[in-house]
């Protein structure tokens, strides 16, 4: 199709959504105790009729050019969105990284590397970062990406009247100046050795000046075709894409679908070419079919559980310890992520400068843990409820885990499942839930979730201490001392924390075996960080 006239609308033209495969709208069964039994040819039969042989491709070779994904992935609502500077569920996400660019990004390995910068400089005292932009951008509609778009984008981030998911962490920034033809100078209120960071964010989108969510315009590798909430969107390549790699495909479909066993069965029936989160019981029985190839990604990403500091009980720290040391951790990561992650120890950021591995590592002590709670008041036990719901990948089962390890130490979870919608209505009031967590650095999950003005501060986190500690971590230009202090403010969570952080989960996809480029990611964010710029399909062999 031509695209529109509007000049000012870089969608690819308008066709009517896909409609929903059958697979989307399949009935819910329980993946424990349905999909994890069934092996390969009962999930093969749930499709109708065994799929035909994919074809022989070469994807070893040099990237393809052409051709069209289908990606995969169980969530969505009415709630999705086209602005990735309120990106929140996966589908968000995925719209997010491929439309639109940030000022720097994660690589792989998650090593902050240039974007839309190419370079980003702090001043001796941190209070001024002097960042210099490409000068080759544009957006998808032919427009330069300009330092005026830059300052418009961090403007529209914290406006006071309608803040975006990064406002928390740049409630320092006093003035955004331009300074050259293509030199910015972000001057802070207190020093942030650390903001660079931020400009790696995913939600830190730099969009035009005249941006409108409605319309909307990036200068990622892929631009918009069509969108419909809970169901579809197609994306089509950006014409006048920067950078040096990708995109190689012509179009990609992102699917929403309503469960995970609906999502599987369309990954085996060829219906989706790749799938974001399998439970990792199902790795060896869907990595059985010849056609289909797992990536499994070791990560930084964490589903806790949360326990509100500011209520009873949990606003007693031994009851909190008590909860931890009623955690058998390895346990865990055994019986709900199949043994694919690694242990935790209740602090996040493991990737981070500063983690401190030397603490000792946290084990199950049901003696202790009673202990504890008979002297907070609790000689017989305690009765909670957990609230939860399919989040992500691995949340339900762990609840059901946790609640089997707990009642050995007197603590009685009764386990309110709730659906997606209505648990994230209200997920901040809950005294005891659970949550997950991509990989961030140290600052950047502080910033999003730990500090008083925090976004997403579950556990209702307020340490004067641990405030004034981020503080310094923020100012602290020397790397050496900043991992110091990073240690100290760790050591707060571990001591005292509201979260337990019993483990860090592998991040495991599966695509089928003609898809090239996908390769391990540490973020967290499936598929390799939704970098789909950088996937072909292969040649036919």
């Amino acid at each position: 199709m031509n695209p529109p006239e509007n000049p000012g609308r870089c969608m690819a033209g308008e066709r009517p959504p896909l409609p929903a495969p059958a697979m989307w709208t399949a009935s819910r069964r329980a993946v424990l105790g349905g999909a994890l039994g069934l092996g390969l040819a009962a999930l093969l039969s749930a499709c109708g009729e065994t799929p035909a042989a994919s074809p022989q491709v070469d994807v070893q070779g040099p990237p393809v050019e052409g051709g069209a994904l289908r990606v995969g992935f169980v969530g969505g609502g009415a709630s999705d969105t086209l602005d990735g500077a309120v990106a929140t569920n996966l589908g968000d996400i995925a719209r997010a990284i491929n439309m639109y660019d940030t000022l720097m990004h994660f690589d792989h390995d998650y090593v902050l590397r240039p974007m839309l910068a190419t370079s980003a400089v702090p001043n001796d005292d941190a209070t001024v970062w002097t960042v210099e932009l490409r000068d080759d951008a544009k957006f998808c509609d032919g427009r330069p990406v300009r330092p005026e778009d830059v300052i418009a984008s961090y403007m529209r981030i914290i406006d006071p009247e309608d803040p975006k998911s990064g406002a928390a962490s740049l409630s320092h920034l006093d003035e955004i100046a331009k300074v050259g033809p293509h030199t910015l100078e972000f001057r802070l209120s207190v020093p942030d050795a650390a903001l660079d960071g931020n400009f790696g964010g995913y939600s830190n989108i730099i969009v035009p000046e005249d941006f409108d969510p409605a319309n909307p315009i990036g200068s990622g590798p892929f631009m918009l075709e069509s969108f419909t909430a809970a169901q579809s969107t197609v994306l089509v390549r950006n014409p006048h894409y920067w950078g040096d790699e990708g995109p190689y495909l012509d179009e990609v479909s992102l699917l929403n679908f309503n469960d995970t066993d609906a999502l599987i069965n369309a990954l085996l029936s060829n219906q989706v070419d790749a799938i974001a989160q399998i439970p990792p019981a199902l790795v060896e029985v869907i990595g059985a079919d010849e056609r289909i190839n797992i990536l499994d990604s070791v990560t930084g990403m964490y589903l806790p559980f949360t326990m509100r500091v500011d209520r009873a009980p949990f606003d007693d720290v031994r009851v909190r310890q008590a909860f931890r040391l009623a955690v058998d951790r390895p346990g865990m990561v055994e019986q709900v992520l199949s043994g694919r992650g690694t242990v935790g120890n209740d602090m996040f950021a493991v990737f981070s400068e500063g983690y401190p591995d030397e603490l000792p590592q946290r084990e199950q002590d049901l003696e202790e843990a009673r202990r504890l709670l008979a002297e907070a008041g609790h000689p017989d036990g305690i009765d909670v409820e957990l609230v939860t719901a399919p989040i992500q990948s691995g949340v339900v089962e762990a609840a059901q885990v946790f609640a089997e390890q707990a009642a050995e130490a007197g603590i009685r979870i009764t386990i309110n499942r709730m659906d997606l919608t209505a648990y994230w209505t209200d997920y901040l009031s809950y005294d005891f839930s659970q949550t997950f967590w991509y990989t961030r650095d140290f600052l950047g999950q502080s910033n999003a979730g730990m500090m008083p003005d925090a976004p997403f501060n579950e556990t209702h986190w307020d340490d004067e201490e641990y405030i004034e500690l981020v503080g310094r971590i923020r100012s602290e230009t020397d790397e050496v001392r900043r991992g110091e202090l990073i240690g100290q403010a760790q050591q707060i969570l571990y001591d005292r924390g509201g979260l337990i952080i019993w483990g860090f989960a592998n991040q495991i996809d599966a695509y089928q075996s003609y898809v090239g480029g996908l390769q391990e990611d540490r973020s967290g964010i499936p598929l390799s960080g939704f970098q789909l710029h950088r996937v072909w399909i292969g040649d036919v062999g």
